[in-house]
């Protein structure tokens, strides 16, 4: 993220007076549609319920009152966030003054553990929240990746949080120490309404998927490009669609490809929509999309690329074998990943061909899929509007 971010102005009060029942904070675009999700079948069963959100434009369609843009400022990094810790010790405080003026009855925190465990923290601390005296309940919906690192925070949470809900069910048990009551509550993408947005089709072009953070983006998408031009050196009629969320992040791919003349009759941008699409392969960032990509049974490979400084940092304390949820899932690299100098455009082309020259990479990818919808299945049939809806 290169331009410089402003501390936001003071959020709007609830819309039509009265109390607010449900503050949810959303800070990425997966959390925001995720969220978005849930909402909707909250308000199936509670018309009435008034809903106040810190996320982006699918809470507000949603019904929720957008108090503001988290999802537009979303970056990911220790150097990049202390870039610009001016601009977010700010935007937490503005946080807590609306909180602390209006007083919600219940605030669901939906993933973005960096602002949202400490904000958990602050209410308690305030006397604002449950453990803290206060009247506010918190709930946690999509916990931090405590497995992958910093899994001593979950002391934290226990004495900040009043409840959370899961989405992989290997994640309860990494509270099992704790007494914070934890709950399973199914992966979005195993919901019963739930529409996939690819599928595989061998004729199809192929997937290149940067990601949703800007900063991300501006790292990750010339690497995708440069593997796509060297795998049309052996496959010349080869063709993309790149996936955008934002018309901002549409700006950065455009810029990129001001760049690339040459590929950009090759490519076709394509928003983020409700459509299922077809792909023959992928090259991806590994955020929650390429989790998606996996449940459809597309091959392909993961690439990422951050900070050198943060992606040290970040190997010293990791503690997971892979990047790809879907590999750590499954326990095996069902897409290689290919990260910092490894992202060679030899490396990433490679991983397009092969899906062409070897039959089995198809399905492998088919078996992978059928295997995680079985994993991200609720033993119970409870969802996570009706988790959330306990406390309303």
């Amino acid at each position: 993220m290169s331009e410089k971010l402003t501390v936001p102005d003071p959020f709007d009060a609830p819309v039509d007076g009265g109390g607010v029942d449900l503050l949810i904070v959303a800070g990425e675009h997966s959390g925001d549609e995720h969220a978005a999700e849930v909402l909707r079948d909250m308000k199936q069963r509670r018309p009435d319920l008034k809903v106040a959100c810190l996320g982006g434009v699918e809470l507000q369609a949603a019904g929720a009152q957008l108090l503001y843009d988290l999802t537009a400022v979303s970056i990911v990094g220790l150097f990049e966030v202390i870039k610009h810790y001016g601009f977010f010790k700010g935007l937490f405080q503005r946080t807590l003054d609306w909180i602390a003026q209006y007083r919600p009855k219940h605030i669901c925190f939906v993933d973005y553990p960096g602002f949202n465990l400490r904000l958990a923290e602050e209410l308690r601390r305030r006397g604002l929240s449950r453990k803290g005296g206060g009247a506010i309940a918190v709930s946690y919906y999509i916990g931090p990746q405590i497995w992958a690192w910093k899994a001593g925070r979950r002391f934290k949470m226990a004495k900040a949080l009043d409840r959370l809900g899961v989405i992989f069910p290997f994640e309860v048990d990494c509270y099992k120490d704790t007494d914070l009551p934890v709950e399973f509550v199914g992966h979005p993408f195993v919901r019963q309404d739930y529409q996939p947005p690819f599928t595989y089709d061998a004729t199809a072009p192929v997937l290149l998927l940067p990601g949703s953070r800007r900063a991300a983006v501006e790292r990750i998408f010339p690497m995708l490009l440069s593997g796509f031009r060297q795998a049309l050196q052996s496959k010349p009629g080869l063709s993309a669609r790149v996936i955008y969320p934002t018309a901002a992040i549409r700006e950065i791919l455009e810029a990129c490809l001001e760049h690339e003349a040459d590929l950009r009759d090759r490519i076709e941008l394509v928003p983020n929509e409700e459509q299922t699409m077809p792909a023959s392969g992928v090259l991806m960032s590994s955020g929650t999309m390429s989790l998606s990509v996996a449940m459809s049974g597309i091959p392909g490979a993961i690439t990422y690329r951050l900070h050198p400084m943060t992606y040290w940092l970040g190997r010293m304390i990791m503690q997971v074998p892979y990047l790809g949820i879907s590999n750590l899932l499954l326990e095996r690299p069902l897409h290689p990943e290919f990260l910092q100098g490894a992202a060679t455009p030899e490396a990433l082309a490679g991983a397009i061909l092969r899906i062409e020259s070897d039959a089995s990479v198809v399905a492998e990818a088919r078996e992978g899929a059928r295997q995680l919808r079985e994993i991200l299945q609720p033993d119970s049939r409870a969802s996570a509007a009706e988790w959330l809806l306990k406390e309303l």
